[in-house]
């Protein structure tokens, strides 16, 4: 048992090495030398250095430009679970680049890449179902996606989440978005709560909004009037 332990500690190293090699390769632009160190890994199934490879022969980097070999070994690197692969696959196939443009195929791979947690992939899955590329408009899609994926930190998934939750009126959600958005200093979105509250006949919180909006010259925020809530207010200071 110990020797295979440190059989398979030696093969760990070894993988690294060759892979920390190609990418060095790589960076120097000494494109056959990085060519020929990915390839002798895309030939071990690891579907890193299949992306990788499927990189150079699309961009001629070190070998001939070879859009069917760059095709077969990105695809490989797909089949494997590999997100990264799935994500730039389903973009090619978005934009018709390197492959034949397939809505399709680019919402089955972004759809792949997502349920492994490609942040990126699920941006894109978003504004599919939004635009409706190659699917039926869904916003209800487009609000969770996007949420999926600002949850993971990409900054226009966190700009846009709570703009798409005001749309399907889930207000609760919205203001939970837009308040991350307005502690960034998002003009629009201190607006956007100044609305929601007064939507909601909450006064006082839609005044305040207002008043950060006008503060950062929000171009809308002078002429918002919340006239259900100020006739409120006024009915009870009547009483």
């Amino acid at each position: 048992m110990k020797l295979i332990s440190l059989l398979f500690v030696g093969a760990v190293l070894i993988y690294a090495s060759t892979m920390d090699d190609a990418l060095n390769a790589f960076k120097a632009k000494e494109y056959k030398k990085a060519m020929k160190l990915y390839a002798q890994e895309a030939e071990q199934n690891n579907s890193k250095a299949q992306n990788a490879l499927s990189y150079l022969y699309f961009n001629g980097l070190g070998t001939q430009k070879d859009v069917e070999k760059g095709r077969y070994w990105l695809t490989q690197a797909a089949l494997q679970a590999d997100s990264v692969a799935q994500y730039d696959m389903a973009m090619m196939y978005l934009g018709g680049y390197n492959f034949d443009q397939d809505y399709k195929q680019a919402l089955f791979w972004l759809e792949r890449s997502s349920d492994l947690g490609n942040r990126d992939a699920q941006y894109n899955l978003a504004l599919m179902y939004y635009q409706g590329d190659g699917v039926d408009i869904n916003v209800t899609k487009t609000a969770l996606y996007l949420e999926q994926s600002a949850k993971q930190g990409h900054q226009k998934a966190k700009q846009l989440v709570g703009r798409i939750y005001m749309q399907i009126l889930d207000f609760d959600k919205a203001i939970e978005w837009l308040n991350i958005n307005a502690d960034e200093g998002d003009a629009e979105a201190i607006y956007l709560l100044s609305e929601i509250y007064c939507s909601k006949g909450n006064y006082s919180e839609s005044q305040k909004y207002k008043e950060r909006a006008i503060e950062l010259n929000y171009p809308e925020a002078e002429s918002l009037t919340c006239k259900e809530a100020l006739d409120n207010k006024a009915s009870e200071k009547s009483k």
